[in-house]
C-alpha cells in the first residue's frame, strides 16, 4: 500500500500541490500535518507510523515536508524500515529500498539541514544589522485599551479567562504574561 504524508507550516499554506501529486503517484492514504516540521512530534506523523505496515511504502514530495533536520530524518526512516517500510522522497528521487537511496537519503539530509541552517544565520545576520542602523525595532507590544478591565473581572471571577482572552483577543501566552506585568 502506498502511503503519503503531506506537511505544510501554517494552517494558511495551501496542500493542493501536494495532493495532486500524491494521486498522480497512486497513493492509497494520505496523512496531512499543517504545522511546523521542527520536531517529529506532529499529529497526522504520528498516526501515520503507529499506520504503516510491512510492505508498504511511504511517499513524501521532498524531505523537507518530512523532516527538518538529519537526526529526525534519519531516525524516522529508521523505524520505517525497522517495520519493513520503505520510503519514497519525490523531489530528490530517493527510494530507500536501495542501498543508493539510503545512502541519497542521508546526503540530502544533511544538505537540507545546512541550507535550514544558512536561512537561520542570513536572519540572524540581517536583524543585526537593521538593529544597529536603527531600522530593526522588534515587534510592537500589544496593548489593549480594554485589558485592565477584563482582567479585572477575571480576576473577580466574573468571567473565565477563556472568555477575557477572547475579548481581548490574545493568545494565552500574551495574556498571561499581561497579567504579570501589571500584577494581577
Amino acid at each position: 500500500m502506498k502511503i503519503g504524508y503531506i506537511r505544510v507550516s501554517t494552517q494558511d499554506q495551501n496542500t493542493v500541490r501536494q495532493e495532486e501529486l500524491m494521486k498522480s503517484l497512486g497513493v492509497d492514504q494520505i496523512f496531512i500535518d499543517r504545522m511546523s516540521g521542527k520536531n517529529t512530534n506532529r499529529p497526522e506523523l504520528n498516526s501515520m507510523m503507529d499506520y504503516v505496515r510491512k510492505g508498504d511504502t511511504v511517499v513524501v514530495e521532498s524531505i523537507s515536508r518530512f523532516a527538518r533536520n538529519t537526526r529526525d530524518l534519519l531516525d524516522l526512516v529508521e523505524r520505517l524500515i525497522a517495520k519493513g517500510v520503505e520510503f519514497v522522497s519525490q523531489k530528490e528521487s530517493i527510494d530507500t529500498s536501495t542501498p543508493t537511496g539510503r545512502f541519497m537519503l542521508t546526503v540530502f539530509a544533511a544538505v537540507a539541514e545546512l541550507e535550514r541552517e544558512y536561512i537561520l544565520q542570513r536572519q540572524r545576520e540581517g536583524i543585526a544589522i537593521a538593529k544597529e542602523n536603527g531600522v530593526y525595532k522588534g515587534r510592537q507590544p500589544i496593548n489593549h485599551p480594554d485589558f485592565l478591565p477584563v482582567a479585572k473581572r477575571w480576576r473577580g471571577g466574573e468571567i473565565t479567562a477563556r472568555e477575557a482572552m477572547k475579548r481581548l483577543q490574545m493568545s494565552p501566552s500574551t495574556f498571561y504574561r499581561k497579567v504579570r506585568e501589571y500584577h494581577l
